[in-house]
């Protein structure tokens, strides 16, 4: 008797990684091919979640490269699943113990369970469990096109998908705090006049709490403890979405990146790849863990983690497939999601090689430079980390940008430590080290081969004081946040102007409002690429805590005033914002990458070419810059006062410009078009018809004489 043929296993393949539909030309199979790195494991089983709510399995016959693969089916659209190694033990009943995690996942659900075996730091029982979802998606783009928006007119706006329209109350309140919110026409119209021309997100990828939290009542409000790097958290979605599920939620997550590119918003994602949310060595694994532990993460000779990153872990990228993870999601959410740019978190992490040693020529750094799938994105990284010579801004290669924390700390010292000095009858710096950083922080970005665009100018992230409370408070308040205010940064280099916190004293206050000002001048005025800080516009304050990463609570939400203060900072915001515009729109569109285009010229208060003395003279508190470039236009002047009086200043005089090499067309008339001191100063009223400032009417011939407010800024056009 002949017997039947045996049915073989249909054949799969080691790539893509995760669970994908089989696709028969149009049409989709009910099975899918699963694919997970697992190099340590003999054997993978994959367990999903069937229609009729029971569970099954099947084993991944292929293993090519640590890589196990199968055809598993049929699986439905939604069906939970998650690996397991075949023939272990399970943890505890399907559906509610925890498995692992697939890393390429698409989506994650929770499960609340109490009693599931996993435990935490304190031996107690997890009460959650979390499990991938199979999801294939599709999403209407309609016509709209990514802004592609250059370098040189790039202005980024750090902002948290919830906090920013939690309180906004021109956003519907079933859309506050969510994706939704964030794409209501509202916040669309906001941003586009403020004049900002990039939202960059605080960590949208699904991420969960720290064990330490839960028992404070907190939770990990800023996002940087990722478990899901493919998948968008949940939370922040509409209750709608949630209720409808995974694809709902992306849906919305989709919809927000379209309404912003409709608005000519581009949209930065803040990523976190240099570890995961399994936290230290000790804990459950959730996913990495389970799948290889040395394979993922960096350990030393003695089998303990290297923690580069203060978290509890670090990812390994010497390893290969661990780079190739981190591209394939970038190259995820830039293909599929239409990310227009990255900020890479602890980046030097990313960067470190077999040795532990960052080096600029590292495969993450190459590779992700070179793919065409990522081919004009942004890639900004935060140059530091906690690890072995971490401090590394200025040193990431050509096609990277790097957050300026010399630029953070010099803005800073200049307005507010050494007004602080000054008042207290101390010595303040010379104006050498806040020229080079208006000037493009040359001194620490052309060793690399970059442009002043490489550097991402800051004074405040979400990491920190805000802005309005740099001017506030000399020490940080993190009571709130558990850790007996022994968290968070204690070198602030902020100022209280002579009262901590709230005071009703107006003259403290005009003062805080003026330095507030003086430093949002001088992060729009400098070249690169300038980064604001969601409220920092009007004024925003977080009550002095500078570590607000586990308050979801109205302390770190952005609340939206309408008082006279609020009004005139953001009015100033405004109007140094379209100043920036402006003074571009005359330059060439290669100002200023080209270094030989620009025209940089420093002078005195006489209005004559600064001397090297004056430069390192902590005396020369006055000083005015020049800008413009040789195939545009000369008509940007700014001067700068860090004094505590007023200072008479001579506008440069057209034989001065002469002999400095600017040929062509002299400027005759400055145009006085900001002045931080807003007029709050008696000692500089009618300073144009007193000083020779050519009347009433802000305007000034070359060569002229002006008074210029103590500890102020003033920008004239030419």
């Amino acid at each position: 008797m002949t017997q039947p043929a045996r049915q073989l296993p249909r054949a799969s393949r080691e790539f893509p990684l995760g669970l994908h539909a089989i696709r028969r030309g149009e049409q989709r199979d009910a099975h899918a091919n699963a694919a997970v790195w697992a190099p340590g494991i003999p054997s993978m089983d994959v367990h999903w979640r069937r229609g009729d709510g029971s569970w099954t399995s099947e084993t991944l016959v292929g293993l090519d490269g640590g890589v196990h693969h199968g055809v598993v089916g049929p699986v439905d659209p939604g069906a939970l699943y998650a690996f397991w190694p075949t023939g272990e033990d399970l943890p505890g009943a399907i559906g509610e113990a925890q498995l692992l995690l697939d890393p390429y996942g698409r989506a994650i659900e929770t499960i609340d369970t109490v009693g599931a075996p996993g435990t935490d730091a304190a031996g107690e029982a997890d009460s959650r469990a979390y499990y991938s979802v199979f999801l294939e998606h599709a999403f209407d783009w309609g016509t709209s096109e990514r802004p592609n928006t250059a370098w040189r007119d790039t202005v980024v706006y750090e902002a948290h998908v919830k906090g920013l329209t939690k309180l906004h109350p021109d956003v519907p309140e079933e859309l506050r705090g969510t994706y939704a919110g964030l794409a209501h026409p509202a916040m669309v119209t906001y941003l586009r006049e403020l004049g900002v021309t990039a939202v960059e997100l605080l960590p949208v990828h699904f991420h969960i709490d720290e064990p330490h939290l839960e028992p404070l009542g907190l939770s990990n409000y800023w996002g940087y403890n990722t478990l899901g790097f493919f998948a968008a958290h949940t939370d922040y979605a509409t209750a709608a979405a949630r209720t409808a599920g995974p694809a709902a939620v992306l849906d919305e997550f989709k919809g927000m990146v379209k309404a912003l590119h409709e608005g000519g918003l581009e949209v930065i994602l803040d990523v976190v790849y240099n570890h995961t949310a399994e936290g230290e060595q000790h804990r459950p694994a959730l996913c990495w863990r389970g799948l290889g532990d040395r394979d993922y993460y960096r350990h030393d000779d003695a089998g303990r983690y290297l923690d580069t990153t203060g978290c509890g872990n670090t990812l390994d990228f010497s390893q290969p497939r661990v780079v190739e993870f981190a591209l394939d999601s970038l190259r995820y959410w830039a293909e599929e999601c239409r990310i227009d740019g990255f900020r890479f978190d602890l980046a030097v992490t990313l960067a470190r090689d077999e040795r532990n040693a960052f080096t600029p020529r590292h495969p993450f750094l190459v590779a992700a430079g070179a793919s065409t799938v990522l081919r004009g994105t942004k890639l900004i990284t935060e140059p530091w980390d906690i690890g072995p010579d971490g401090w590394q801004t200025g040193r990431f290669p050509v096609g990277w940008a790097d957050w300026n924390d010399g630029f953070r700390d010099t803005v800073r010292d200049f307005w507010l430590r050494d007004i602080a000095s000054l008042t207290g009858g101390g010595a303040a710096s010379s104006p050498g080290r806040l020229a080079g950083c208006l000037a493009g922080s040359a001194d620490t970005f052309g060793a690399s081969g970059r442009s002043p665009l490489a550097s991402v100018n800051f004074v405040t992230a979400h990491d920190g004081f805000t802005l309005a409370d740099l001017t506030a408070y000399e020490r940080k308040h993190n009571e709130a946040n558990g850790e007996g205010n022994r968290d968070g940064h204690n070198d602030n280099r902020s100022y209280n102007h002579g009262a901590e916190g709230r005071t009703e004293d107006e003259g403290i206050l005009a003062a805080r409002e003026r330095s507030a000002r003086n430093i949002m001048a001088s992060l729009l005025i400098s070249l690169g690429v300038p980064m604001l800080t969601a409220g920092d516009e009007f004024g925003r304050t977080q009550g002095g805590n500078n570590n607000a990463y586990c308050q979801d609570t109205e302390l770190a939400w952005v609340h939206w005033p309408d008082d006279a203060a609020s009004r005139r900072m953001l009015d100033a915001t405004r109007t140094l914002l379209a100043i920036r515009r402006d003074f571009l729109a005359c330059q060439p569109p290669t100002f200023p990458s080209r270094g030989d285009q620009s025209t940089l010229l420093w002078f005195n208060a006489a209005g004559l070419p600064m001397t090297p003395h004056e430069w390192n003279d902590p005396s020369t508190r006055t000083v005015q810059l020049l800008l413009g470039s040789t195939g545009g236009t000369i008509n940007g002047l700014v001067v700068i006062n860090g004094s505590l009086e007023p200072a008479r200043i001579h506008l440069p005089s057209a034989w001065i410009l002469q002999g400095q090499g600017v040929e062509g067309e002299q400027p005759r008339w400055f145009s006085r078009t900001f002045d931080s001191a807003g007029g709050d100063d008696p000692r500089v009223h009618g300073a144009g018809a007193d000083g020779g400032g050519g009347g009433g009417d802000g305007r000034l011939r070359s060569g002229e004489a002006d008074v210029v407010a103590a500890d102020s800024v003033r920008i004239y056009r030419c």
